[in-house]
């Protein structure tokens, strides 16, 4: 892992262990209601100053806080045009599988490519260290797994066109 990531990723976990300070409240505007308020923005005296990370113009994540709630939206870095159609397709996969991934976000917010909503039930759930450990994970995980498809697909586009091009010699 590179110096920069290192630092980048390491920034990351404190602010989301500063984050994860969530509990159960019920909503104050809806009686008997317990909706995430970093979705609802029903009372902005329970949000958080919301954080972004930047790495970088395109890699950067955001983190928002609330008092029930944390989302935590990623966008990860296109250094071409294929690899903008690799973060798309790999997004939507992701997306398809929100039911899986318990925390996953089926829509990321506007400008990233993948979000995360981790809830009080979530954290009450599951270990606060675990989810960090995760989200973490994915990202260090990510920008090898959309290098690796990049090659895969350079390596089949040779194999066809030399294929293709076979046929005329």
């Amino acid at each position: 892992m590179s110096n920069t990531l290192s630092g980048y990723l390491k920034a990351i976990r404190s602010s989301l262990e500063a984050a994860f300070c969530v509990r159960n409240f019920a909503s104050q505007v809806v009686e008997r209601h317990n909706k995430p308020e970093v979705e609802a923005r029903m009372s902005k005296e329970l949000l958080l100053q919301p954080i972004v990370i930047a790495r970088e113009k395109g890699e950067k994540c955001l983190i928002e806080g609330s008092i029930n709630s944390v989302r935590i939206s990623i966008a990860i870095k296109k250094s071409d045009e294929m690899e903008e159609v690799l973060v798309d397709r790999f997004s939507r996969f992701l997306a398809q599988r929100a039911e899986d991934f318990v925390i996953l976000r089926r829509a990321p917010v506007k400008g990233y490519d993948v979000s995360f909503l981790i809830t009080n039930f979530h954290s009450e759930e599951m270990k606060k260290d675990k989810l960090i450990d995760f989200i973490i994970h994915f990202m260090e995980e990510v920008n090898s797994e959309i290098s690796a498809l990049k090659l895969a697909v350079n390596s089949r586009a040779r194999v066809v066109s030399g294929t293709f091009l076979r046929q005329f010699v």
